[in-house]
């Protein structure tokens, strides 16, 4: 009996002890745990409140917290019940974790993880200009959350990327193309950097790629040092056969 009484003390306190260390953060929409999932421009409100069973003694002054860094906090949202507003939501909001916490005891806190969804930006058209045999680059901006598959197409066809002098490269954010000695024979056509979401569908950007005749170009500065000299040369040539002359007519 003695060991009854003793192991429900023992659980009485464990409990009143987990209630008085406690803060609670909700949500709208609601979270999933810790996680809240959203998408971009929209509005997320959290709200942080104080367990009832807190020490009257101890301070409730509430604090929050954005990846570490503080929020600053009017004074009248900062006791027993403290509200963040995000609005709109962005980009840079992915993966941001939002801490309340009690300013008097940064132990007893509570966190949420922002998943915020959005697509590529992409669905335009772009000209792109290129000469025989010079190298083009197509930029295709595929970041997005959920992650995106990228597809280069050609004239609607998925591009052969053995063949025809095609380099890729995707690092999650930019996805690339690389042209290398363009050919009009070969490379000239429109190409599409096709992207597939799991939650915004299919979308793409669209470059027609149009290769030019090779233009000769010659260097400037040898070609004006070039000219320089021979007319220098002509100019001296000149001085030189004058002075003859007239040494071949000069009167004994």
């Amino acid at each position: 009996t003695k060991m009854k009484v003793l192991l429900g003390v023992s659980l009485l306190l464990l409990c009143f002890v987990s209630r008085v260390k406690a803060v609670t953060v909700e949500s709208c929409p609601l979270a999933t745990g810790s996680l809240l999932r959203t998408e971009v421009e929209k509005t997320v409100t959290l709200t942080c409140m104080t367990d009832e069973g807190i020490d009257p003694s101890n301070q409730k002054e509430l604090q929050w917290f954005r990846n570490g860094a503080r929020v600053n906090l009017a004074e009248e949202n900062r006791l027993y019940r403290s509200s963040l507003c995000v609005q709109p939501v962005t980009k840079e909001d992915n993966g941001v974790v939002f801490t309340c916490q009690l300013k008097g005891d940064a132990t007893v806190n509570s966190s949420i993880e922002f998943d915020v969804q959005y697509p590529p930006d992409l669905n335009d058209t772009k000209e792109v200009f290129v000469e025989e045999t010079s190298d083009v680059v197509l930029s295709c901006d595929v970041r997005a959350n959920p992650p995106v598959i990228v597809t280069w197409k050609k004239d609607g066809e998925v591009l052969d990327l053995i063949s025809g002098s095609y380099k890729t490269t995707n690092n999650g954010i930019t996805a690339l193309l690389l042209i290398t000695k363009a050919k009009r024979d070969v490379h000239q056509g429109t190409y599409i950097c096709e992207v597939n979401s799991s939650v915004y569908g299919i979308m793409g950007r669209t470059f027609i790629v149009m290769v030019e005749d090779k233009v000769l170009r010659f260097p400037l500065g040898p070609t004006i040092a070039g000219v320089v000299v021979v007319l220098c040369t002509i100019v001296f040539a000149i001085i030189s056969r004058r002075n003859t002359i007239i040494k071949c007519i000069k009167p004994n």
